[in-house]
């Protein structure tokens, strides 16, 4: 039976994109498919999202509508392989590898093939991630607009050419991570005022999503609301002089582009 959606790997973005997906009612359970090589892993999925769950990657693929891949790059080639064969000729292949290009992707199932290439990051779990997709040409606007607005259900998604994936994984895919060094460094602070641990993480933690809120709702630049906060004389300025001699801005600027030379030569 024809089915809108198979999932391919049911790890935690995997399980946070068919959350989103069928949370925002955007497909029915009985339209969806997970599989995953683990039986326990599909069957948590499944049993959650109320949807069919298999071991078998051929049955899950066969006749489904969308495909999204959510395996790990280096499970990737062997996973498609085994079951590009079943997958539909019009289906859309959406994979969320890091580092795996369009062209290895059209290697693998063919160039007539319909991919789009997404990178995804983590807060997708609590419906807050940023995505980018990058489709081949063999993708309509109709088929890419559809495909952004199912990733629109856990966050935001931006069509963003191939060229720009490294800069996408330094600026959204792995800066979670650097954002969480800076909430600890902001705890210590706070532990070392005397503040005690679990409360200084609840300060810090919601000071950095108030201000992305904040520029993501009000589109100000960023150097606005810092000279906002920056008062003449004040605490604040202190605390960005302080930043700017440890060379914080460069030192971030340097971290990022060494993930995009990372992700550049996966």
């Amino acid at each position: 039976m024809a089915k809108e959606l198979a999932l391919i790997g049911c790890g935690n973005m995997g399980g946070a994109i068919a959350q989103g997906i069928m949370g925002a009612g955007l497909v029915a359970p009985e339209d969806m498919v997970v599989s995953d090589a683990v039986e326990a892993a599909q069957q948590r999925l499944a049993d959650k999202l109320g949807c069919m769950g298999t071991c078998d990657n051929n049955e899950a693929v066969h006749d489904a509508r969308l495909v999204i891949i959510a395996v790990k790059p280096q499970y990737l080639d062997d996973v498609v392989r085994g079951f590009a064969a079943d997958v539909a000729p019009d289906a859309i292949v959406v994979s969320i590898a890091a580092g795996v290009t369009l062209a290895r992707l059209e290697g693998l199932l063919g160039s007539d093939r319909k991919i789009v290439r997404v990178m995804p990051n983590l807060p997708a779990m609590v419906l807050a991630g940023m995505s980018s997709l990058t489709p081949n040409d063999q993708v309509t606007s109709d088929e890419l607009n559809y495909v952004v607005k199912l990733f629109e259900s856990f966050g935001r998604a931006e069509v963003v050419p191939e060229h720009l994936i490294d800069a996408v994984v330094a600026a959204s895919g792995s800066s979670p991570a650097y954002v969480c060094v800076f909430i600890e460094a902001l705890a210590d602070a706070a532990v070392a005022e005397g503040m005690p641990r679990a409360q200084a993480y609840v300060f810090a933690e919601q000071a950095v999503l108030g201000t992305a809120k904040y520029l993501l709702e009000t589109g100000a630049h960023p150097a606005v609301l810092k000279d906002m906060v920056c008062s003449p004389g004040g605490t604040t300025i202190e605390a960005v002089a302080a930043l700017e001699a440890g060379g914080l801005r460069s030192t971030v600027i340097e971290a990022a582009r060494a993930t995009a030379a990372k992700n550049r030569a996966m």
